[in-house]
């Protein structure tokens, strides 16, 4: 390859990586699952590392929509009008023009399961009075929350670096929607919606039951610089995890690592029970006994998993390049 030939591939990449810096650094890997009783830490892999959400940040819009609600600030049937700001939003998008109107109950279902960035906006100008007061009210929220590691900049969750939050913030927030808004939070297990006759299908590949795991939300999200985001609530039995994934390469990844993690999460609590049962009993019967302690064989318990491993693993068996925005 001659000089100048060389010189011009230099001269290219500077170019892109001074345009492109930020947007296609490398995704941070990162993951979490938490006892939903109490937020005990099960599982956690870099989760205190900070990266960009994604549409994670639009559970925040909903939570502050869901709250609008329970005051009476506006109903399900409260109609919202598209402004011009709201409908020249970048994909994904409901694409409803400037003027036209959506009932907030249709615009809730349109931000889990379309993950619409127009109407994530619309929301928050109906609710903010404008989207920056908006995101000032998701900044105190989160404030609130204990988010230690979140700015919000938009209500979307639209690319912008200064928008950071980390997988053990996001967990506070999913755990902030079930316990403080749980007569909405069914609406997050919804797969699809439809809107004048059409029918909008969701992201969210891991919704519903899977063997004896019940997922019933919460929310996928992507941008470049983020990779594959997932937030996720599952039930088996009396037991609830929430469970955090960033940085996925691809969606098929991320929910192949939450699947893996669920799994293992619900067989540590299990074991974590018989462990404390045995417990139990054996204080029982050395009060009954004659004073002398009874030795108990201790339970196996399941070693936090190597996510990076895991990770590497499920990269080689999906090499899909996403690029759409959830």
């Amino acid at each position: 390859m001659c000089i100048r030939s060389v010189k011009s591939l230099l001269i290219s990449a500077v170019f892109l990586a001074g345009v492109c810096g930020a947007e296609y650094s490398p995704a941070v890997s990162a993951s979490v699952v938490v006892d939903a009783k109490n937020c005990d830490v099960i599982y956690s892999y870099n989760a205190d590392v900070k990266t960009q959400p994604a549409s994670l940040a639009k559970m925040m819009t909903l939570l502050l929509t869901f709250k609008a609600l329970q005051r009476g600030v506006i109903s399900l049937n409260t109609m919202i009008s598209i402004s011009p700001h709201a409908a020249s939003q970048s994909p994904s998008v409901l694409g409803l023009k400037s003027g036209e109107s959506i009932s907030v109950r249709d615009a809730i279902l349109a931000l889990i399961v379309k993950s619409a960035n127009d109407i994530a906006v619309a929301l928050a100008e109906r609710i903010g009075k404008s989207e920056s007061l908006f995101v000032a009210m998701m900044n105190r929220e989160a404030k609130r929350l204990g988010m230690k590691s979140t700015t919000f900049c938009n209500s979307s969750g639209w690319k912008d670096p200064r928008q950071q939050t980390t997988a053990n913030d996001m967990v506070k927030l999913a755990k902030a929607l079930l316990d403080e808004c749980p007569g909405y939070y069914h609406y997050f297990s919804n797969k699809q919606f439809y809107l004048k006759g059409k029918c909008i299908k969701g992201h969210n590949a891991l919704l519903g039951k899977r063997g004896d795991i019940i997922v019933d939300g919460i929310k996928t999200g992507f941008v470049n610089a983020s990779g594959f985001n997932l937030a996720t609530s599952a039930v088996k039995g009396k037991n609830r995890l929430i469970a955090v994934v960033l940085g996925g390469k691809t969606s098929r990844e991320r929910d192949n690592l939450m699947d893996i993690l669920l799994k293992k999460g619900f067989l540590k609590l299990k074991n974590l029970e018989m462990l404390k049962n045995r417990q139990k009993s054996s204080k029982a019967a050395q009060n009954k006994s004659d004073g002398q302690p009874k030795i108990v064989p201790a339970l196996d318990r399941q070693t936090v998993p190597d996510t990076l491993g895991i990770y590497n693993k499920i990269s080689k068996l999906t090499q899909n390049n996403e690029i759409k925005n959830e």
